[in-house]
């Protein structure tokens, strides 16, 4: 299977580098369609987890307050711990999502179906090169969306958090 995954991934991978992906088969096309994927499947299937780990970062507006979700590749990092890059297709602007963990770290990752608590942490600029290299290892030239945007592309760590069991009410 392992090999199967590494053909279709080689064969897309160019795709994703495409300007008609970066401004309409990835912004526009892919998130109304992993919503609906994700929907049906109660989160157990994601578009983008057919080709790389993916995942569903929910996160707490920066401005609103409000909930909000996104479906990210993310690339493992041991111990649990999982990279989301805020590329934007190599738009211009940060994705949302980023300046929401900047303002709630508190957020949560719902991955084949299971929701778990995460804490968020901007990844420090002499850590970036060995990061990057980490993730272009699973998506070869994923970097090439930070080049291409002009910016810095925010890159976090979300560490699971194990919070504690709640106390049973008093009188039981």
């Amino acid at each position: 299977m392992t090999r199967v995954v590494d053909t279709v991934r080689a064969l897309i991978a160019p795709l994703t580098r495409t300007r008609v992906f970066r401004r309409v088969l990835g912004p526009v096309l892919l998130p109304p369609i992993e919503r609906f994927v994700t929907r049906i499947s109660r989160g157990r299937v994601q578009v983008s987890g057919l080709l790389v780990p993916s995942l569903v970062l929910h996160t707490t507006g920066a401005k609103s307050g409000e909930p909000r979700d996104a479906p990210l590749m993310y690339c493992p990092d041991g111990r649990g711990r999982a990279i989301v890059a805020g590329t934007n297709f190599a738009g211009e602007r940060h994705p949302a999502w980023t300046s929401n963990l900047l303002v709630h770290p508190d957020a949560a990752i719902t991955v084949r179906g299971r929701r778990m608590p995460v804490r968020a942490s901007l990844v420090p600029g002499e850590e970036r090169d060995a990061v990057w290299t980490h993730i272009e290892r699973q998506w070869p030239g994923y970097r090439n969306y930070e080049r291409q945007s002009g910016r810095t592309v925010r890159l976090f760590r979300l560490q699971p958090v194990h919070r504690p069991p709640e106390a049973a009410p008093s009188g039981q």
